[in-house]
C-alpha cells in the first residue's frame, strides 16, 4: 500500500500501536508517523545526503570538513597521502617558536622523501608534473590529464617506460588523451611546448597504441574547423557553412584517405571564396600548421566536385 502527502512517502511496515499499514515517512521533519492513529513510531533519523554540520562560507566549510579532498589518478599517490602543511601559525592561532619550527621543517622534509621513497613513486611524480604541465600550457580540460594519467600508469606497469624518455612517454599519453576526448591539438602543438620533438612524440604515441591495445578514433576534419577559423579570423557565417559543406562532402565520400587538417583548410578556403570573404591559402595554411601547397591541392578537388555539392545560399 503506498501514499504520498506533499513531502511525504509511505513507509512499508506497521504501525504497534495500532497495527495500521498507513505510516507515512515526513522528509522534512524525517520522522514516521502512522497515519490512522498519528502516532510518531521514529523522529530524528539522521539525513545522510548532508553533513551534519552547517556552514556558511568557504572558510567555515575548510574547519569543519571531516574528510579531504577527494582522490585523484593525476597525483603519483592518488592524493592519498599524508601532507604536513606549513606551520605558522599553529592550529591555536599562535606564534611558533624556533625550535618548533625547525623540528616541523625537518618533519616535513623527511615526510616528502617518503611520499616518494620507491623509483615507481619517483617516475610516476616526474611524469604527472609534466602532464600537468603540458596541460596547462595547452589550456586543456582535467580529464584530458586525468586520462593522460591513466594511459601512463598502463604504460608503466607494462614496463614501457623503462630504457625511454618520461617526458616523451607524457607527451605521447597527452596526445593520446586528446584524440581520445576529441580534443584538437597536433604532434606539433604539443611538441611546442614540450622538451620531446615531434618524431619522437610520434614515435611514443605508435608504441602506447601497439603494446597497450588502445582504440584510436578517427581524426575527423571537423574538430579542426572551429579552431583554424578562429586563427585565421574567419567569420561564425563561413565556418557555418563550412559545417554543412564538409557534411557533404562526408556523406558522399568525395574526399577519402585525406589529412583531416589539410581538408578542414580547404573547406573552409573553399567557402570564403564561395561568399566572398578575403582570406588567403598563406593565412589559412598558416592556421592550420600545413603548407599552401597542401590546402592548393585540397581545394582543386573540391573544385573539380563542386557540381555535385549542394552549395547553401
Amino acid at each position: 500500500m503506498e501514499k504520498e502527502t506533499g513531502l511525504a512517502s509511505v513507509f512499508k511496515d506497521k504501525c504497534p500501536e495500532c497495527g495500521s499499514p498507513d505510516l507515512i515517512h515526513d522528509y522534512g521533519t524525517s520522522e514516521d508517523i502512522c497515519g490512522t492513529c498519528g502516532v510518531v513510531i521514529r523522529d530524528k533519523e539522521p539525513d545522510r545526503t548532508r553533513p551534519e554540520w552547517r556552514a556558511f562560507t568557504p572558510e567555515e566549510i575548510d574547519q569543519k570538513a571531516h574528510a579531504g579532498l577527494p582522490s585523484k589518478i593525476s597525483i603519483h599517490d592518488q592524493g592519498m597521502g599524508t601532507t604536513i602543511m606549513p606551520w605558522e601559525p599553529d592550529a591555536q592561532r599562535q606564534k611558533t617558536s624556533v625550535s618548533t619550527k625547525i623540528q616541523m621543517w625537518r618533519l616535513r622534509k623527511r615526510q616528502i622523501q617518503a611520499r616518494v621513497h620507491s623509483s615507481e613513486d619517483r617516475n610516476l611524480a616526474l611524469a604527472f608534473t609534466e602532464i600537468d604541465r603540458l596541460s596547462d600550457k595547452l589550456s586543456l580540460p582535467k580529464p584530458v590529464k586525468e586520462h593522460a594519467s591513466i594511459i601512463y600508469r598502463k604504460a608503466l606497469k607494462k614496463n614501457l617506460v623503462q630504457g625511454r624518455s618520461i617526458v616523451g612517454i607524457a607527451a605521447a599519453a597527452v596526445y593520446i588523451a586528446c584524440r581520445m576526448l576529441g580534443i584538437p591539438r597536433t604532434h606539433k602543438e604539443i611538441s611546442r611546448v614540450s622538451l620531446v620533438k615531434k618524431r619522437n612524440i610520434a614515435q611514443r604515441y605508435r608504441l602506447l597504441v601497439d603494446k597497450l591495445d588502445l582504440k584510436m578514433p578517427i581524426d575527423y576534419a571537423l574538430i579542426y574547423i572551429s579552431k583554424i577559423a578562429q586563427r585565421a579570423g574567419i567569420s561564425a557565417r563561413a565556418q557555418e557553412l563550412t559545417i554543412k559543406i564538409y557534411y557533404q562532402v562526408k556523406e558522399k565520400k568525395l574526399i577519402s584517405g585525406k589529412g583531416p587538417r589539410g581538408t578542414a583548410a580547404a573547406i573552409l578556403y573553399f567557402t570564403c571564396k564561395k561568399i566572398g570573404e578575403k582570406k588567403t591559402q598563406r593565412e589559412i595554411a598558416e592556421a592550420t600548421g600545413v603548407t599552401e601547397v597542401t590546402v592548393r591541392n585540397r581545394f582543386k578537388e573540391l573544385e573539380k566536385l563542386e557540381k555535385r555539392l549542394e552549395l547553401p545560399d
